[in-house]
């Protein structure tokens, strides 16, 4: 084995140095969105450059922000009530789910996916698509930051802000406009259940036309959302 050099030692500080400052670089940027609209994330950036790039190709994102005073109660309700009903307890990572994924992993079924509204949103606004240990490791990590700066509210808030509802449309107030013709604020309760229905692939579902897959998964998300005992459930966050 090899003895540790000075010029090894002294690497090894540096990189260490670069890792504190990335690391307090995000804290800032974090700290400085726990206020201010976040103008953007990581997929809306990437969808615009694609278009920036090929713009007979790629559509540019269509994308609005719109405060959580804006955002209607029930679509919030919905959205927790198919994506993490158990948001306003955990830390970012749901222990139970995961509990849950790998005993179905044991018993040889289907494995489906665990990830939280937190880590959603880390992955959106910070990350990259796709799969790999690395990615997951970073977004654990980002989700546990997020949790300790932001409030529940505040990460619910820039989720519902910067989640793909539609082909090429993020935020619940650009996909009210697109899908209903509506602000986010005149949504029935039936309405903002399908905006929640559509998130596994919003890309490909449609909320105009739902298969009869989507129809199924929307009269969940209703029967689900009574069973939390309606918007009375957000008072926990």
């Amino acid at each position: 084995m090899k003895p540790i050099t000075k010029r090894m030692m002294r690497g090894l500080r540096v990189l260490l140095w670069v890792m504190l400052g990335i690391v307090l670089l995000f804290l800032s940027v974090l700290l400085v969105f726990r206020w201010v609209p976040v103008p953007t994330s990581a997929f809306i950036y990437h969808q615009n450059a694609l278009h920036a790039a090929e713009p007979a190709i790629y559509k540019a994102a269509n994308f609005e922000w719109t405060d959580w005073d804006n955002i209607p109660p029930e679509l919030a309700l919905a959205v927790l009530t198919a994506e993490d009903q158990r948001f306003p307890t955990h830390w970012g990572i749901d222990t139970i789910e995961l509990r849950n994924v790998y005993d179905d992993w044991r018993a040889g079924k289907a494995v489906r996916g665990a990830s939280t509204i937190t880590q959603q949103l880390a992955k959106n606004l910070f990350l990259w698509n796709g799969r790999s240990y690395v990615r997951k490791m970073v977004e654990i990590v980002l989700s546990v930051s997020m949790e300790l700066v932001w409030s529940k509210q505040r990460i619910l808030e820039v989720y519902l802000n910067v989640a793909q509802f539609a082909d090429v449309t993020f935020g619940v107030k650009a996909s009210s406009k697109l899908l209903f013709d509506k602000e986010p604020m005149e949504l029935t309760r039936e309405e903002c259940a399908m905006l929640a229905a559509v998130l596994p692939t919003p890309a490909k579902s449609n909320a105009n036309e739902p298969s009869e897959t989507l129809q199924k998964r929307h009269a969940w998300i209703l029967k689900h959302m009574d069973k939390l005992g309606g918007v009375d459930y957000l008072k926990k966050l």
